[in-house]
């Protein structure tokens, strides 16, 4: 009876052993290392090429504040509206009654990575929502949210403005109202 339940041990053992060995086996190399993404091309022309202009003053950029509220307040939406120069530097500054608190520097980093980058802030958004998290690399005051749109008047850059408050698009379509009235 010793020796049935010996060789019964000894089995289990040798199984047992065998089984770690086969855990161990490493797994097979890749074949080939994934192809990096595409950069996108190479555009023959400079994409947001919008030459500078002279930087919105106050009186202007009171005007796009008023359009951007009036929007607002027509829409019955609490908002935070920023406007900034060329650089990216406040001009004008208004947080509505009752807006999110938060959402004022939120609207003044839109409005600055409208104006500093000449672009919509929304293609930003675009970027990191497929899957490209270089944006957050190019400037750490870069606010990807849409929201922001850049003052072109002639042809040229005068600033930007920057809405928050609401949630993406409603920001966006105040603050495209007021950047509309800019031309």
């Amino acid at each position: 009876m010793r020796s049935v339940i010996s060789m019964t041990l000894a089995a289990c053992a040798v199984a047992a052993m065998g089984s770690l060995a086969l855990a161990q086996t490493p797994a097979p190399a890749p074949a080939t290392p994934p192809a990096p993404p595409a950069a996108g091309g190479t555009p023959d022309k400079m994409p947001f090429d919008i030459p500078y202009g002279m930087s919105i003053g106050l009186e202007q950029a009171k005007q796009v504040m008023a359009a951007a509220e009036a929007e607002a307040k027509k829409r019955n939406w609490k908002m935070n509206i920023a406007v900034v120069d060329t650089n990216g530097e406040l001009v004008q500054f208004e947080r509505m009654e009752g807006a999110q608190i938060a959402s004022g520097s939120i609207s003044i980093g839109k409005a600055r990575t409208a104006a500093r980058f000449r672009r919509e802030t929304r293609l930003f958004y675009n970027a990191y929502e497929t899957g490209h998290s270089y944006p957050g690399t190019l400037d750490p005051t870069l606010t990807a949210s849409p929201g922001g749109f850049p003052l072109v008047e002639n042809g040229k850059l005068i600033g930007a403005v920057g809405c928050s408050g609401g949630t993406g698009d409603q920001d966006a379509a105040i603050c495209k109202v007021g950047a509309d009235i800019v031309k």
